[in-house]
C-alpha cells in the first residue's frame, strides 16, 4: 500500500499514468472498506469505532480541510472542523478502518494536490491564492464523486451491505453528536478564483493508490 502511494506522490508521475490504475484503485478501495463492515458483524471488536484530531498546516489549510472531509464522508467518517485560522484543526470520527484510509489516502492526496498546483500556472492578472483556493476545492469535488461511485457499486455488489453500512454510520454519527451535540453547519463559501475546473479535472486524474488494500 505504502509503496503504491509513493509512486502516487512522485512529481515523475504522468496524469496518465495515473489515470491508467486509478479505477481500479477505487474499486478496490470500497471493496476492502465493505468487506472490513461485514467481517466487523460477527467480531464489532474487531473494527471498533474512534477518533482523533488531525492538524492541517498552512498554506489554504481551510481547504485543505475541505478535502479531508471530501474523502472522510464516502469512507463513512464524519469531520469536526475545529479551527479555521492560519491552521486548522479537524475532529474525524470513524472505525478504525475507515479512519487509517482516510488518514492515509488524504496525506497522499495533500501531496499530489501539490504537485497539481505547481502544475497549474496561475492565469495572468488573477491573485493566486484564490486561484490556488478554487482549484482546491475543485479537486475535492472530483475526489468525493470519485469515491461516492466506487462505494455505491461496492455496497451493490455485496448482499445485505447496505444495511450494515448504515448502521456503522449512525453509530459514527452517535459518537460525533455525543462530543458535538451543538453543531453548527458552516455558511458556504464565495470564492473568486478561476481553478476549479482545472483543479476538478486534476482530482479526477488523482491516484486514490488502493489504500488500505494491502500493507505489503
Amino acid at each position: 500500500m505504502r509503496k503504491l502511494l509513493a509512486m502516487a506522490e512522485d512529481p515523475a508521475c504522468t496524469p496518465g499514468e495515473a489515470e491508467a490504475f486509478t479505477a481500479k484503485a477505487t474499486e478496490l478501495i470500497a471493496k476492502y472498506g465493505v468487506d472490513q463492515a461485514m467481517l466487523a458483524v460477527k467480531d464489532p471488536a474487531a473494527d471498533p469505532i474512534g477518533d482523533r484530531v488531525v492538524t492541517i498546516d498552512p498554506p489554504y489549510a481551510r481547504d485543505k480541510a475541505g478535502l479531508l472531509a471530501a474523502v472522510a464522508a464516502p469512507l463513512r467518517c464524519r469531520v469536526v472542523h475545529l479551527e479555521r485560522r492560519s491552521l486548522a484543526r479537524s475532529h474525524l470520527f470513524g472505525h478504525a478502518a475507515d479512519l487509517e484510509r482516510v488518514e492515509l489516502l488524504f496525506t497522499s492526496l495533500l501531496v499530489q494536490a501539490a504537485h497539481g498546483l505547481v502544475g497549474s500556472p496561475v492565469p495572468w492578472g488573477e491573485h493566486p491564492a484564490a486561484y490556488r483556493r478554487s482549484w482546491l476545492v475543485g479537486y475535492s469535488q472530483a475526489i468525493s464523486a470519485r469515491l461516492w461511485e466506487a462505494e455505491r457499486s461496492a455496497v451493490a455488489e455485496t448482499p445485505g451491505a447496505e444495511l450494515v453500512l448504515v448502521d456503522r454510520t449512525d453509530m459514527v454519527e452517535r459518537r460525533r453528536d455525543d462530543l458535538y451535540p451543538q453543531l453548527a453547519k458552516m455558511p458556504p463559501r464565495r470564492l473568486q478564483g478561476s481553478g476549479r475546473t482545472r483543479g476538478y479535472r486534476a482530482g479526477q486524474n488523482a491516484d486514490l493508490g488502493g489504500v488500505a488494500v494491502t500493507d505489503s
